[in-house]
């Protein structure tokens, strides 16, 4: 078993890990389309969009030479051509805003909170996601998120994988990496944080892509903590 003793900080991949980006996003523009007359393909444009979610980071990622370009930003240009792309009309500039900003209102998975809020009472908790630190907070205020601070890819200008994000985090909280642990639903993401020295804990969110859900189903890797939701995790730490 792994020595998780010396771990002071859990930090938390956001989107798909700690919320339901899918369903919060096409139940969202559903009303809002039902509401203001818009008719569109909602679910195909929240999987459209969230399928050049990588793609459109990269770009940033691999030219590091230019300005760094936060997600709200990334994703108003990602949108831009999706609906191009989808044939939807009659979207003025407010209401690709509204679209855009949809991903600061998104609901927790059900055993977020409460388990997010077990782990704080011993350790500090924090995202670190690529959503941008406005996002981050917006978002943390919507959904009940009680987070200690606001860790976002923003504050060190690169993207995850990146290394600078992981050590960027654990930097900042002054810890070893050792010390910190890296929570996500993706095993990508908790194989780019061992690298480096971080603990690690998968919980697995397999309806996080719907329908389209093909990988991330079980832990695939040797992290330390492997959990069916955010309470089990508490528990394993001792909350």
């Amino acid at each position: 078993m792994s020595d998780i003793s010396a771990v002071k900080a859990l930090v938390f991949d956001v989107f798909g890990t700690v919320v339901d980006w899918r369903t919060s996003l096409i139940n969202d523009f559903t009303k809002w389309g039902e509401a203001n007359g818009k008719k569109a393909d909602w679910t195909a444009l929240v999987d459209g969009w969230r399928a050049v979610y990588a793609a459109s980071m990269d770009v940033v990622r691999k030219n590091p030479q230019d300005d760094y370009v936060i997600l709200d930003v990334l994703h108003r240009r990602s949108l831009e051509k999706l609906v191009a792309e989808l044939g939807i009309t009659g979207l003025n500039d407010a209401d690709l805003r509204h679209l855009t900003m949809g991903w600061h209102r998104l609901h927790p998975w059900p055993d977020s909170v409460a388990g997010l809020t077990r782990l704080k009472t011993k350790y500090v908790i924090s995202p670190l996601s690529n959503g941008n630190v406005a996002l981050l907070t917006n978002m943390a205020k919507f959904a009940g998120l009680p987070w200690d601070l606001i860790l976002s890819a923003e504050l060190f200008e690169h993207y995850k994988p990146d290394a600078e994000t992981y050590l960027g985090a654990a930097r900042l909280l002054g810890l070893p990496p050792e010390q910190v642990m890296m929570v996500a639903a993706h095993n990508h993401d908790l194989r780019a944080a061992q690298k480096l020295g971080l603990k690690t804990a998968f919980v697995a969110r397999p309806t996080e892509y719907g329908p389209l859900q093909k990988y991330d189903f079980e832990a695939r890797g040797d992290w330390d903590i492997v959990a069916k939701d955010f309470g089990g995790i508490a528990h394993r730490m001792g909350c």
